[in-house]
């Protein structure tokens, strides 16, 4: 049985309900097509297993659910007029959201040559799942999509970044049962707490329960409906349940929802924008419980499979070997009587395509799926605004972060009327030293307001949220759809978002071998609190893995900046708002660091992407150096630094050449990434005989990875965290490490050759001060001295 809560919605007519049907039944044999058909489309003579496609893959379960939303979206669409967007959550629909777009005529319309007729029927059926053809989820290659099918949880928090600053979009989101039990969607339940009805667009969640994964129950659908609803309730939704498996049924009991739902979002909206109430909104949603494998084979082989989990991906699957299972296939195919739903030309009828909006209105043609079509540059000021004076190098110090926290706050400032632009984070805005932007903008919040609350704002494009997992979803959904925006994060914990990080990478690399995808803002990390100054926080804040995990990426599509002071973090920054179709990953400190460049300067070095600093070590231009001082990173600099003044104190005719790499994938050849460099640059650079001593912010290996096939490589020794951590003091964090000023100087006494007798005594020196700086810590709590005064003076 079908029913609904509020059942004096508006109902459809009896002739709506037949037109909707058509249309949920031609999907259907359209999803259900791509998953078995080889030939054959129309079933214009009796099916035979050369008909049938030698390798059957694709997930018929969720298909007959995704159907029935998408059928009655255009319904409510159209009706209204509605701009709408829909992301779909159920890793592999994509059967379903194929046949759709290729009934709207979106999908034709984006590929010309799988025309909306037999031929392009077959070629829609031919290609699913087939080499040379496309994916079984929803993916770049479906038009209107913004959300890759292929690993589950991240559609609500998607949904709600497409929602930010989009006040006239509708989203819809359906959510699987089965993607319903991750972490990542459970946490991103709370995003109503964040969505402006002012401001924003709304957000429809769907969750449709069919039952099953892919060999067990599900959690959600096992829940006693008021239950369900207690929880739903709780999240802050109101819930419209619509259950049933008979059809027509379903259809009346899902349009009233629909209305419902629609009604009520329409009424919150104009009373939060013309009424100006500021009540916390409850926002409706859609619990939709139908079977799994819906109106597919009921029994097979005398297994249940319709509403089980064997209907999971291929109900029938020897249909080539077996004639019962084809003469089934052949049976289920024609129940949705075809002959009625396509014209003999392979056509969808009148009927079938009553529902369908036309042109933009269509989910397969909406602009908000194909960001890079409505995207604009960010108005950034001159960094000459912003820059820190620096009359020498190492003379004075700020924090980088505070320092780009300005250049931030402008660009919220500047963007207050068009609101393209956002900060996300893990409660940890002001930590990472960008307080700078609640001067001009709050933080998003619609729950409960208390006196003793700061910056919390109902209209606010700050956002914070204790949870990475939603941070980066909303940010990819934010940016999918053409706005812009950075995620500031502690260093060590943005691990959690690694996989979802793999799945946009994945996506944006696809997306630019589509012609029709525009290119879309790039999504923007900045990493700090970083690894080597955790010292307060100990071993658990210490990984700077996060470049390692990026760096075995797309090389199209990642890069990542180290930036060693604070005009180069605005200059890094600068180039990495304004890039489209990036993965950019920024790391730099928040405490207090040594300002090497100006600003003029740190623009032509963070465009050199590495260079060297003349004025940071002996080696003239009359002569080869004898040892090379490489550095990334903030720490790793200072230490480079501090040990190239020791050499120059203790080693005068020592020629150190000092390099700075700020750009991590200048050191690939230039056919491996296309930032790297010739060999004939890196040579230039690094020498390919002398020995190179490099500091490095993360695991040294990964600079072995990177550099090993350059002539030098037999004589690169990389110093770097190597899992030496705890709560110390900064310096002994480089210490343990042996990344030290000390250590590098004895690095340089080991490798140039003739040093190691000559300098024998240096090297003691070395090793005593390292011994020196252990007793003092652990009587004092403090570095030495000597190294807590440091400044560069040459």
């Amino acid at each position: 049985m079908s029913h609904a809560e509020h059942q004096d919605a508006p109902a459809i007519t009896d002739e709506e309900l037949r037109t909707l049907d058509a249309h949920w039944r031609a999907a259907n044999y359209l999803a259900a097509g791509q998953i078995y058909l080889m030939s054959n489309p129309l079933l214009t003579e009796p099916l035979k297993p050369e008909h049938i496609k030698p390798r059957l893959l694709g997930h018929w379960g969720t298909s007959p659910g995704l159907n029935l939303v998408y059928t009655h979206l255009n319904r409510v669409i159209k009706k209204r007029e509605l701009d709408a967007l829909c992301v779909w959550g159920p890793g592999h629909g994509g059967p379903s959201i194929l046949a759709n777009s290729w009934l709207e005529g979106s999908y034709s319309e984006t590929y010309p040559d799988v025309s909306r007729d037999a031929a392009g029927m077959a070629r829609l059926f031919r290609q699913f799942s087939f080499p040379g053809g496309v994916p079984s989820h929803v993916a770049p290659e479906t038009p209107g999509s913004i959300h890759e099918g292929g690993e589950l949880g991240y559609s609500l928090s998607h949904a709600y970044g497409a929602a930010f600053d989009t006040p006239g979009l509708l989203v819809a989101c359906v959510i699987g049962d089965g993607e319903a039990e991750t972490g990542p969607l459970a946490a991103s339940w709370h995003s109503n707490k964040f969505l402006d009805p002012v401001h924003d667009g709304a957000v429809l969640p769907v969750l449709h329960l069919n039952g099953y994964k892919i060999a067990n129950p599900t959690v959600l659908s096992r829940l006693p409906e008021a239950e369900l609803d207690a929880l739903l309730r709780g999240y802050g939704h109101k819930p419209i349940h619509v259950t049933g498996d008979d059809p027509l049924q379903v259809h009346r009991a899902m349009a009233a929802a629909m209305d419902d739902a629609l009604d009520r979002i329409t009424l919150m909206q104009r009373t939060a924008r013309e009424d100006g109430v500021s009540e916390r909104v409850h926002w409706p949603m859609i619990v939709l419980r139908t079977p799994k494998g819906w109106t597919g084979p009921a029994e097979v082989d005398g297994e249940p499979v319709e509403g089980t989990w064997r209907a999971h991906q291929v109900p029938l699957a020897g249909v080539r070997e077996n004639p019962e299972h084809l003469r089934q296939l052949e049976a289920w195919l024609r129940s949705y009587k075809p002959q009625e739903l396509f014209g003999p030309d392979g056509c969808p009828t009148a009927d079938v395509l009553a529902c369908v909006p036309d042109g933009t209105k269509r989910l397969g043609s909406t602009p908000h799926a194909n960001g890079g079509l409505l995207v604009r540059d960010l108005p950034i000021a001159p960094l000459d605004e912003f820059a820190v004076p620096v009359d020498k190098p190492g003379s004075t110090l700020h924090e980088p972060t505070r320092v780009l926290g300005d250049l931030l706050a402008q660009v919220v400032k500047s963007t207050g009327g068009r609101r393209d632009f956002r900060v996300v984070g893990p409660d940890e805005t002001a930590s990472n030293r960008l307080q700078a932007v609640f001067e001009v903008s709050g933080k998003a919040w619609q729950a409960q307001h208390l006196p003793v609350d700061e910056h919390l704002d109902r209209h606010g494009r700050v956002m914070e949220i204790l949870s990475e997992h939603t941070c980066q979803g909303w940010l990819e959904g934010y940016t999918l759809t053409g706005r812009h925006g950075l995620f500031s994060c502690y260093e060590a914990f943005v691990h959690i978002v690694d996989s979802m990080v793999n799945q946009h990478i994945k996506w944006l690399r696809t997306s630019r071998e589509l012609h029709w995808r525009a290119p879309v803002a790039s999504l923007n990390y900045l990493l700090t609190s970083h690894v080597w100054r955790q010292d307060h926080n100990g071993f658990s804040h210490q990984d700077p893995g996060f470049v390692d995990h990026v760096l075995n990426k797309s090389p199209e599509v990642v890069r990542v900046y180290l930036p060693p002071d604070a005009n180069t973090l605005l200059s890094v920054a600068d180039h990495v708002l304004r890039s489209r179709d990036y993965v950019n990953v920024v790391v730099a400190g928040k405490q207090p660091c040594f300002d090497w460049l100006s600003m003029d300067q740190a623009r032509a070095h963070c465009a050199r992407g590495a260079g060297i600093w003349d004025w940071a070590g002996t080696a003239d231009g009359d002569r080869d150096p004898d040892v090379v001082l490489a550095c990334a990173g903030d720490v790793p600099t200072q230490e480079v630094l501090a040990a190239s003044g020791l050499l120059r104190r203790h080693l005068p005719g020592l020629a150190v050449r000092v390099v700075n790499v700020v750009d991590m994938t200048r050191l690939l050849p230039r056919e491996e990434h296309p930032h790297g460099m010739s060999d004939f640059e890196y040579d230039g650079l690094f020498t390919t005989d002398k020995p190179v001593i490099f500091a490095y912010h993360g695991y040294p290996w990964l600079v072995h990875r990177l550099a090993y096939r350059r002539a030098g490589h037999r004589n690169l020794h990389v110093r770097g965290y190597k899992e030496m951590g705890t709560t110390t003091t900064p310096f002994d964090m480089v210490v343990r490490n042996d990344m030290d000023r000390y250590r590098l100087v004895m690095d340089v006494v080991d490798r140039v050759p003739g040093l190691g007798v000559r300098a024998a005594a240096l090297r003691q020196k070395m090793a005593d001060a390292r011994s020196r700086h252990a007793v003092w810590i652990r009587e004092h709590g403090t570095d030495l001295p000597e190294v807590a005064d440091w400044t560069w003076n040459p």
